[in-house]
């Protein structure tokens, strides 16, 4: 049993389920469920999506111990340089999401959605350029849907708009270094995310040569302190993201980004811009580009206020019992 795992009494003592809603509908949610725990060094939040099985949560579950009951990391750094996350709306949409943002230098489009084209992507991309100006960052976000000829073609249309980087262009390790290999002389870096979070072998993806980047989120990875071990083992430069979390997990985000020696890329830590309402007074939205390292103070008025269903609450508190059970007795 890893020492930061408290006992499911002191997990659950302080635990409450909310509902909040999206002002953009996000990954196919309207809304976003999530679990908050409090331990001794403060709010943690348990939120793996609802369709990851337990295996997978319980690492999201690690990382709620690791941050409420566990040691707290050095860092480098009291504030973190965020782009803007732009999900996959029309093109006409996108500078009213973008202006939530605010002043941020970059932005990533989701890209390769189920139900659209390569022309919504273009014209989506397009869009973002025209919002940035010249000056601005891109980067393009297809969450692995894609194949290797497919990926290929649509770097090709997406060229003119000076992209930093493809963000987990396909699924498999196999298909982004041969990815890789086809755009080398290019110079358009890959991104790996899926093939880090999601893996067996994180480290899979830059022992294959097939990323310049890899993409690092606290939650799925265990926590701050076993994704910096991911980060120093694998010796490429990361990108600390994140999973559409409320503050709270944000914070844990920020702290990770914090602890990373050296952060040569804005970090998908502002999110907090895609949520209706949230769970603190002072959410941790940009401000001039960046978010603050800090922890945050839940609002009793607003988790009651966003309280799920009673119904939910009692499908959360099972799914964090059994979580619980595979991290105490590896079952």
């Amino acid at each position: 049993m890893d020492a930061t795992v408290p006992s499911l009494d002191a997990l659950l003592s302080d635990a409450a389920v909310v509902s909040l809603p999206l002002r953009t509908r996000f990954r196919g949610l309207d809304r976003r469920e999530l679990m908050l725990l409090r331990g001794p060094r403060g709010w943690a939040e348990f939120s793996p999506f609802v369709e990851y099985d337990d295996r997978e949560a319980a690492a999201w579950l690690q990382a709620t111990c690791d941050e409420g009951w566990g040691p707290e990391v050095p860092h480098y750094r009291d504030s973190i340089p965020v782009n803007a996350t732009l999900p996959a709306v029309a093109a006409a949409q996108v500078p009213a999401v973008l202006e939530r943002f605010g002043a941020v230098r970059t932005v990533k489009v989701k890209v390769a959605e189920r139900g659209q084209t390569l022309d919504d992507d273009v014209a989506r991309v397009r869009a973002a350029r025209e919002h940035l100006g010249p000056a601005g960052r891109i980067r393009v976000d297809a969450n692995g849907a894609w194949n290797v000829d497919e990926a290929e073609h649509a770097a090709h249309l997406l060229a003119p708009f000076d992209l930093e980087y493809l963000e987990q262009p396909c699924a498999s390790v196999d298909e982004l270094a041969e990815l890789r290999e086809r755009l080398r002389d290019w110079q358009l870096p890959i991104a790996a995310d899926e093939s880090v979070r999601k893996a067996e072998d994180p480290l899979a993806v830059a022992s294959a040569g097939a990323a310049d980047l890899l993409v690092i989120k606290a939650a799925p990875l265990g926590g701050v302190r076993a994704a910096l071990a991911i980060a120093a083992d694998a010796g490429l430069p990361v990108v600390i993201s994140s999973a559409l979390e409320s503050s709270v997990g944000l914070s844990m985000g920020a702290r990770l980004a914090a602890a990373v020696p050296e952060l040569l890329f804005d970090c998908g830590l502002g999110t907090a811009a895609l949520l209706a309402a949230d769970v603190t007074r002072e959410p941790l939205v940009p401000v001039n580009g960046e978010v603050p390292v800090r922890r945050i103070d839940v609002d009793g008025d607003l988790v009651r206020e966003h309280a799920a269903a009673p119904d939910r609450v009692a499908w959360w508190r099972d799914r964090l019992e059994r979580c619980h059970r595979l991290l105490t007795e590896g079952e």
